[in-house]
């Protein structure tokens, strides 16, 4: 069955260089590998959405830079529809550049988020939400966020929250949230452990939470049971993206089955991700 889902947030410029070792101070390295794609939390899950034969909608500011074409590019080419949030915008999108060391899969990131490209109500579509089953929010664009997690809860539309990190002016967005998938580096105010995160999240009246861990085991927690599920064991490649990959596929399959089955089949997905370099060829 095809869903519509309608994911707002970053839209970024990757550029992913695969390396050996990382550079010491003023030494240069030769890559081994390379690609470009577009990137941040919202387009990777929209990318991964549209993968698993559903219809994806992107929320996000791009603007008329023209290195802005690479992104369009990349998200046409994958069939997710962009709205541009601030069309007219001539400055440059946030780029990232990223190392990622292929015989661990670990990546370091240097890239600017959307601070500086915030977009405001007036920017939003009327009519946003018609057709749309699911919502996925990566708290890069808050205003907005905040405002159509709220159409959404009046319309009885899924909002799942991709909690990454931290970011001031989460706790609006909270309230209207269904679904909140954190990772091991989401705590709000005053949290310093796993279960004061699933403790401030619950007592927002949040039903369904989990916290994803990187290879270790994701925990969960639902009205009337917790627990933990394992991870699929592989050999990392790349891990960039990795949880990008696992809200889209959460998306999708959440709309298809419980909470539980839901995070299992995510796992998969995201564990199959890291098998290749880059975050587009493990479609292939």
């Amino acid at each position: 069955m095809t869903h519509n889902g309608l994911f707002v947030g970053l839209v970024t410029l990757d550029f992913l260089y695969g390396v050996s070792e990382y550079p010491a101070k003023n030494q240069k390295v030769v890559a081994s590998d390379y690609t470009v794609a577009a990137g941040g939390p919202a387009t990777n899950g929209a990318v991964t959405f549209s993968y698993l034969k559903n219809k994806a909608k992107l929320f996000g500011v791009v603007g008329t830079h023209p290195i802005t074409e690479l992104i369009r590019a990349d998200l046409s080419q994958h069939h997710v529809i962009l709205t541009d949030l601030d069309p007219t915008r001539s400055s440059p999108p946030p780029v990232s550049s990223i190392l990622v060391t292929p015989k661990t899969g670990d990546r370091t990131v240097v890239s600017i988020n959307a601070v500086k490209s915030q977009a405001t109500l007036e920017s939003i579509p009327q009519n946003c939400l018609d057709g749309v089953d699911i919502v996925l929010i990566d708290g890069h664009q808050m205003t907005v966020s905040e405002q159509i997690a709220k159409l959404a809860r009046e319309q009885e539309i899924t909002v799942v929250m991709d909690g990454g990190s931290w970011k001031p002016g989460l706790e609006k967005v909270l309230p209207y949230v269904d679904y909140a998938i954190c990772s091991a580096n989401f705590y709000p105010p005053d949290c310093q452990k796993s279960a004061d995160v699933f403790a401030y999240l619950n007592e927002i009246d949040i039903p369904f939470v989990a916290r994803t861990q990187g290879d270790q085991p994701i925990q969960y927690c639902t009205p009337n049971r917790q627990g933990e599920i394992e991870i699929p064991p592989i050999n990392a490649v790349d891990t960039l993206g990795a949880g990008d990959v696992f809200h889209g596929a959460f998306c999708h399959f959440i709309l298809e089955s419980s909470f539980v089955n839901a995070l299992t089949a995510s796992a998969e997905i995201a564990a199959c991700s890291c098998q290749s370099f880059g975050t587009r060829q493990w479609m292939q």
